[in-house]
């Protein structure tokens, strides 16, 4: 199994930050000793431009887009985003990409296709492309957002690997004997630092209120053993307990922990108390931080 330059990254929406507190927040991540930040990609900042000035701005840690989205992106844009960042960054930035979902394309304009064979067909030109100019010594790391077992076979054969969201330590075991030893799996966990749990089911229910909605997790989800029952009035506490680690240290360490003993290679931490507070105001990232300040 590849070994990581740690078990934490962080993936988090900070558009809402002013350029100089989104910096800030990246650099204390970055003195956390957190491995990687993946920049979100919705309606706000565009990733890769993001992506580009954080790692201007930054020295060790690595910054990845997370995801980016293929239909909005020819294949040479792809590219030459992976090429030149990781260059002019000294190899510090991390390829996330993926087909998104048939609503947010929907939203942009484009046509939903198959996404195995829309992925297969992007890969194959990305692979025809050669960029010119100055090189990096390697290529930056390429990571594809794959829950199924036919999109999973395909991030592991032609990238370094899947990025599973919202899923349990029961599909990352399932995932890494789907995808074998040789893949790196990394799995996003929405985390919280909160021991009461009425508040912290009322934070993880507010954030996970239009996944619930979306028929692919769902389909996901009843694999793992959960029905239509788990997914109505904000989702059952099964289901929120299983999708959002909380609790005190001890239990979000716990937490993270299933999933690297499942076959995680690193687990990419979205903070919910992570907001217009910055990095200071976030517990959760304080208690999980690889160097603990």
């Amino acid at each position: 199994m590849p070994t990581p330059i740690n078990r934490h990254g962080v993936i988090s929406v900070l558009d809402g930050l002013p350029a100089a507190e989104l910096i800030a927040c990246v650099q204390g991540m970055e003195a956390l000793g957190y491995s990687s930040y993946w920049v979100p990609e919705l309606f706000g900042r565009e990733p890769v431009a993001t992506a580009a000035y954080l790692l201007a701005n930054t020295t060790e840690i690595s910054v990845a887009t997370g995801i980016a989205n293929i239909y909005v992106r020819d294949p040479h844009a792809m590219v030459q985003a992976r090429h030149t960042l990781n260059e002019l960054s000294g190899g510090r930035f991390i390829l996330g990409m993926g087909v998104s979902n048939v609503g947010l394309n929907a939203t942009r304009g484009h046509t939903w296709q198959p996404p195995v064979r829309k992925l297969s067909k992007y890969l194959d030109d990305m692979a025809a492309i050669e960029p010119e100019g100055a090189a990096p010594s390697a290529p930056a790391p390429m990571h594809i957002a794959a829950h199924g077992p036919k999109l999973q076979a395909l991030a592991s054969s032609r990238s370094n690997g899947p990025v599973t969201y919202l899923m349990s330590p029961a599909h990352t075991r399932l995932s890494r004997e789907r995808i074998g030893s040789d893949s790196s799996l990394d799995v996003v966990c929405m985390m919280l630092a909160e021991q009461d749990a009425t508040r912290a089911r009322t934070v993880a229910r507010n954030t996970l209120a239009y996944y619930l909605t979306l028929d692919y997790y769902q389909r996901e989800w009843r694999e793992l053993g959960f029905s239509d029952a788990d997914f109505v009035d904000g989702g059952s506490d099964a289901l929120v307990d299983m999708l959002v680690g909380w609790g005190d240290a001890d239990a979000l360490q716990a937490h993270v922990a299933k999933h690297i003993d499942a076959g995680a290679s690193r687990v990419l931490v979205m903070p919910l108390d992570l907001g217009a507070g910055g990095i200071a105001a976030s517990t959760t990232l304080q208690v999980l931080a690889p160097k603990p300040s």
